[in-house]
Order: structure tokens, then C-alpha cells, then sequence
């Protein structure tokens, strides 16, 4: 059985930064949505992610950004992996030259294989709840809407904490899960100990 990959999303601050390294998160993720409490200016991310040892990837969140949003970021900020939580189309993904992963806010009547087929280049993709704006909301939504064995890279999210993200991987089998609200203390302000009971969470489901 693979090992499921950990994202430890909405960072702020150096220490949950080392936080979550120390502890063994596969990924960190910027937010770069201003709207968002977890949002981080150019400077902020480009101190952060300096701060990351080797293989540990940084992930650029946006929401229908515009090109010259996302391109002064890049400029700055050595992102790895981009993830799109908008109404971003296949050609918004692709045209930064760098790997990305697309977001599926899910609720009934939301096809993820029809979904998917309309980001074909998309490493891949993830599912969150429906929450009005844009992710971060904490909040689940019902596992059944995805499709047994989806044929591409799942990344699960949306209102995992380290109660439930057990029960969520030895379920769902993701290839990865996301986390940001349920390892909080207070928006974007991480809690160590939280990060590391989510963490021990998804390794106690890999067995």
C-alpha cells in the first residue's frame, strides 16, 4: 500500500512552517487569495518557503487570480506546485509552466469524472466541500460523491482534523490529504501539536 502524502495548507508563520517539516508533511501550502484570513503577501511566502529543507514541496494556492497576479508571485516565490480553487480553465492551469492540481468543490450533482476530464493536464485533482467563497471553510462533505476507483491522483480535503482523518483514509484511499482549519489554534495560526496528531492520524490508516 502507497504511503498517503500530507499537505499542511494556509502557512503564516515560520515556526508552523518548521512545524509542520518537523513532523513529516509531505507539502505546505501559501495562500495567495486576499480574501482569505490564511492570505501571505509576496514577502511573507518568498521568507517562508526559504525556509524549506529538500523535498519538501510548496504549493501556491489561488482563486481566479490573474495572470500578472500569479506571474509576480512566481517571480518572487520558487512555488513547486500550483493549486487552483477558482473557475480557473485548463488553459488558466496550464500556461505557467509548472505542475499544477485543480480543485472540485463537491456537492450532489457534481460529476468528478466529467470534472476531471475538462483538466486533463492537471497532476491532480482535489476535492473540498462546497462552501460559499473559496475553501478553507472546515467543513466535510459526503465521501460517497467520489467515484470508486477514480482513475486519477485524489487529494482529499475539507474538514479533516486528526479525528477523522483515519477513518477518511482507510476509506477513500486518497493519493494525498490537505489540511489547514483542522490543525488550527485560530485562522492561519497553526497548532503544533494538532499538525502532529493529523499527521500520526494518516499513518496509523497506512498501517
Amino acid at each position: 500500500m502507497s504511503r498517503t502524502r500530507i499537505k499542511i495548507c494556509g502557512l503564516t508563520r515560520p515556526q508552523d512552517v518548521r512545524a509542520a517539516v518537523d513532523h513529516g508533511a509531505d507539502a505546505v501550502g501559501f495562500v495567495f487569495y486576499p480574501p482569505s484570513p490564511r492570505a501571505v503577501s509576496i514577502d511573507q511566502a518568498a521568507a517562508l518557503v526559504a525556509l524549506l529543507p529538500p523535498f519538501v514541496t510548496s504549493v501556491g494556492l489561488f482563486v481566479n487570480a490573474g495572470q500578472d497576479e500569479v506571474d509576480a508571485v512566481l517571480e518572487r516565490v520558487p512555488l513547486q506546485l500550483l493549486q487552483f480553487h477558482g473557475d480557473e480553465t485548463e488553459a488558466d492551469c496550464a500556461r505557467y509552466g509548472r505542475p499544477w492540481i485543480k480543485a472540485a468543490r463537491m456537492r450532489a450533482g457534481v460529476d468528478l469524472v466529467e470534472f476531471s476530464s475538462l483538466h486533463p493536464r492537471a497532476g491532480g485533482i482535489l476535492v473540498d466541500a462546497f462552501v460559499e467563497g473559496y475553501g478553507g471553510g472546515g467543513k466535510t462533505f459526503d465521501w460517497s460523491l467520489i467515484p470508486e476507483g477514480f482513475g486519477r491522483p485524489l487529494v482529499l480535503s475539507g474538514g479533516l482534523d486528526a479525528g477523522n482523518v483515519t477513518e477518511a483514509v482507510r476509506r477513500i484511499r486518497p493519493w494525498a490529504v490537505d489540511v489547514s482549519s483542522g490543525v488550527e489554534r485560530d485562522k492561519g495560526i497553526k497548532d503544533a501539536a494538532q499538525i502532529a496528531a493529523f499527521i500520526a492520524g494518516v499513518r496509523q490508516a497506512d498501517g
